[in-house]
């Protein structure tokens, strides 16, 4: 597969909201208190079905804007692929978070799930500002942080609904 804008796109992406979103559903379902059976299952249905609805995303809206600049109908070879990896990106980037919970207690799971999570966005961010030629650092401090305050946000829902 070559690397084009749009499989970049797809890739960058798909992780990055993998990452966000799962680690953020985790820490909040953690807080919570529910069992680390219960937070492995959340995280994997999770990743399965999101990384679903981000593919059929992915195909429609590059299939939506293939069509709209040929002012026709297009193949859609293209937007498959854009899918594809999205799909796959997700999937593969949702187990960062869910990884920790598999091999550990919540109560220290949740820690380093947040961290490699964030240290995962901020190499995506690295990598994506160094195929595009900018700033490495700051693309990559700027998906860290940015996953951080999604973070941060699943862990005041999940404190707010605590089930115990």
């Amino acid at each position: 597969m070559k690397l084009t804008s749009v499989n970049l796109r797809s890739i960058v992406f798909g992780v990055s909201d993998s990452l966000v979103s799962t680690v953020g559903l985790l820490s909040g379902i953690d807080i919570s208190g529910l069992p680390t059976s219960s937070i492995v299952l959340a995280g994997i249905v999770y990743a399965f079905v999101e990384a679903f609805s981000m593919a059929v995303g992915s195909f429609l809206s590059e299939q939506s804007a293939a069509e709209y600049a040929a002012q026709k109908e297009v193949p859609g070879k293209n937007a498959y692929i854009a899918g594809s990896v999205m799909f796959v990106s997700f999937v593969l980037a949702s187990f960062i978070p869910i990884v920790s919970y598999l091999f550990m207690p919540a109560a220290h799971a949740i820690w380093f799930s947040v961290a490699f999570s964030l240290i995962a966005l901020f190499i995506v961010g690295v990598i994506s500002a160094r195929i595009s030629n900018t700033s490495q650092l700051s693309h990559g401090l700027r998906m860290a942080l940015l996953g951080g305050a999604a973070i941060i946000i699943g862990v005041i829902v999940g404190e707010i609904t605590k089930i115990h």
